[in-house]
């Protein structure tokens, strides 16, 4: 039995809320329609990363990326699925590239499989999968001058957001067996390249600084996406960056911070955040 459109959005508007810790306070900045569209890639996204992170052989995992990649293909606004059907339905509106989605999942399976990375450049592979995809999904819903640049700049910017997850899980990962730091970089900071990241405190402040450093880098290589963008769309961008360059800097002032739990920000700071995006991007 299909599920009506407008509930099926407001399924994948209550998992994001749920679900998306920081994304959802820039989400919740755009006008409705935008805003339902973006949940609805979210839901589906996140739905792809539950299959890497659960707990069912990798094997199984593979398969159900099969069955969400072929789900792509057969997208329909009368599925069943809440999280298909409001995919389905805001795919035309918004004229959303199937291969971005496809790229996600290509990204994930690269967890499935136990990808490492030697080099910047492997990993870069990695993050252009499973975040600049979303970026350019983004940028799609919000329309942009010169979208093609745009696409570019919102694919920088899920890097930059992508470099900065990678540092808040650093223990989580580890503990879980995925390394996403390059070995080029343990062995430079002459750290283990086993993922448990042992060495002298000096040297894994330096590591962690320097990841801070390079995730900036590419915050201000994909920032210039803003001025492309309505004041909504860029109120949305503001506030997703803002909340994750404030992780950033807590990381850089206490490096250990990162390596001893997961790095947040309390609900209070990114409703702040949020707000005085809006207020920026009115400037």
């Amino acid at each position: 039995m299909s599920v009506p459109v407008d509930l099926s959005y407001r399924h994948c508007e209550s998992l994001t809320r749920a679900a998306a810790a920081n994304f959802y306070y820039g989400i919740r900045l755009l006008p409705r329609e935008k805003r339902s569209a973006m949940c609805a890639v979210y839901a589906f996204a996140r739905r792809v990363d539950d299959i890497a992170d659960g707990p069912i052989e990798p094997r199984e995992k593979l398969e159900l990326l099969d069955a969400a990649a072929l789900a792509l293909g057969g997208l329909s606004s009368s599925s069943a699925d809440p999280v298909i059907a409001a995919l389905a339905d805001a795919q035309p509106r918004f004229s959303l590239p199937i291969d971005a989605l496809e790229d996600l999942i290509a990204g994930v399976r690269m967890d499935v499989e136990g990808a490492t990375y030697e080099r910047f450049e492997d990993l870069l592979v990695y993050c252009r999968r499973v975040a600049g995809s979303i970026g350019r999904l983004c940028v799609t819903i919000f329309g942009a001058r010169d979208h093609q640049r745009a696409s570019g700049l919102a694919d920088d910017l899920g890097v930059a957001m992508q470099l900065t997850n990678i540092l808040r899980d650093l223990r989580e990962d580890a503990e879980g067996g995925r390394v996403y730091v390059p070995r080029e970089d343990l062995v430079r900071y002459h750290l283990t390249t086993d993922g448990r990241f042992e060495g002298e405190e000096g040297q894994l402040d330096a590591l962690t600084r320097f990841q801070v450093r390079r995730a900036g880098e590419w915050f201000e290589r994909g920032l210039p996406l803003v001025p492309l963008l309505d004041r909504r769309s860029a109120a949305c961008v503001f506030a997703m960056s803002g909340i994750y360059r404030r992780v950033l800097d807590r990381i850089e002032t206490d490096p250990e911070l990162a390596r001893a739990s997961r790095v947040s920000l309390p609900v209070w700071e990114k409703a702040w955040v949020a707000i005085r995006s809006l207020a920026s991007a009115a400037r």
